[in-house]
């Protein structure tokens, strides 16, 4: 039997990894742009926020569907058994996705606003934790369960659709 609560096409799978994406995305760059003016009480700080994010969403996007989820994939196998349940398969593999995309996007994200490779790794020892712990609770408790839930639905509704169809008889 299926799952109902994963994507079960590739166009799921993008509709899924979109959800994920654009909640902790807007997230992350709520908490680093605002740390970064010291204040959420400017202007210019939504503007930038607003500015940045379909750059950094496409870039999570890509880095997640090519690398990283790719690598966590890998881990999930590495760290799980066939016995292992539903929600020990989806807790190892937002482990392994945050810990990648977290380390990858404390680099990448300040480097796309301009700041030097040097001020990056230099900051990277204290951003980097920080970045994490976020992330892990946002997927956790906000980006998981909703992008879950869409599935669900989704999957009720086609559930449903095929029900209605009448059956042909030849």
């Amino acid at each position: 039997m299926k799952e109902n609560r994963l994507p079960q096409s590739g166009k799921e799978g993008i509709l899924y990894g979109s959800v994920i994406c654009i909640i902790t995305v807007c997230i992350m760059l709520i908490l680093n742009i605002g740390t970064s003016f010291g204040t959420l009480n400017q202007k210019a700080v939504w503007i930038s926020i607003l500015k940045a994010l379909p750059l950094i969403w496409v870039v999570a996007m890509l880095l997640e569907s090519f690398v990283i989820g790719r690598l966590a994939g890998i881990l999930v196998k590495c760290f799980s058994q066939a016995s292992d349940g539903f929600n020990a398969r989806i807790l190892f593999n937002i482990l392994f996705v945050v810990l990648g995309m977290s380390a990858s996007m404390t680099v990448i994200g300040p480097l796309i606003s301009g700041e030097s490779f040097l001020d990056v790794l230099l900051a990277f020892p204290s951003h980097w934790p920080r970045n994490f712990c976020v992330a892990f609770w946002c997927e956790i408790c906000l980006a998981q369960p909703a992008a879950r839930k869409v599935m669900k639905l989704i999957h009720a509704r086609q559930e449903k659709r095929s029900k209605e169809e009448p059956v042909c008889e030849a």
